[in-house]
């Protein structure tokens, strides 16, 4: 079941990724081409490389449900569901959970802002998509097959931070992101990846271009 919905994963780029499937999921939309229609498009937060109302409009149809944190909900049209850390509902059939992501060693994503990751269960999948963040206690107690972890440091964790995350949360697989953009270089995500050899299965995705 992992594998395959592995293989329904497209890395647009960035935090970007889109979910095939029924129905078509999006992380995070930035800088993407047009693609399949959203039926569900999660925002983890207000920062222009993650919350982008023209890449939204790419892919929204009139009955695609955006799912995000109060703050991006005022830059966005269409029918926005708001969440908070801790906050878990159903949307078009599928169970969604907010889980916090913050900075603890920097001031770009403070905690008291809320913003959000998501965890997301697709098909009796769970998938964790972390956000912006750092490696952070609430970690512990996030039950994910697959997690989408940030590693270009900066902003977000680090790479050798992303490998405590990765290793506290205990996925099946693990998928590098936040690298090749704005921050970060593939190497960030091979660091991951080779110091991770042994413990946990890491893919990394070649972005669709």
């Amino acid at each position: 079941m992992v594998n395959e919905l592995i293989e329904r994963i497209t890395w647009l780029g960035h935090d970007s990724y889109r979910v095939a499937g029924d129905p078509v999921i999006y992380f995070d939309p930035y800088e993407i081409g047009a693609g399949d229609a959203a039926d569900i498009i999660f925002i983890s937060h207000e920062h222009f490389d993650h919350c982008s109302p023209a890449d939204v409009a790419k892919i929204r149809k009139d009955d695609t449900i955006i799912v995000t944190d109060a703050a991006s909900a005022a830059k966005l049209e269409g029918d926005i569901k708001t969440m908070q850390p801790g906050d878990r509902f159903i949307v078009k059939n599928v169970e969604v959970e907010a889980v916090p992501a913050y900075n603890v060693n920097k001031e770009f994503h403070p905690k008291s802002a809320g913003m959000l990751g998501f965890v997301v269960n697709i098909g009796g999948v769970r998938i964790y998509h972390a956000g912006d963040t750092d490696f952070i206690p609430e970690m512990s107690n996030i039950e994910t097959d697959i997690a989408l972890l940030p590693v270009s440091g900066t902003y977000v964790m680090t790479a050798d931070e992303a490998v405590q995350a990765a290793l506290a949360l205990g996925p099946k697989v693990a998928i590098p992101m936040h690298y090749g953009a704005i921050v970060g270089g593939k190497n960030d995500a091979e660091h991951f990846r080779d110091q991770l050899a042994g413990k946990i299965d890491v893919v990394i995705l070649e972005k669709e271009e």
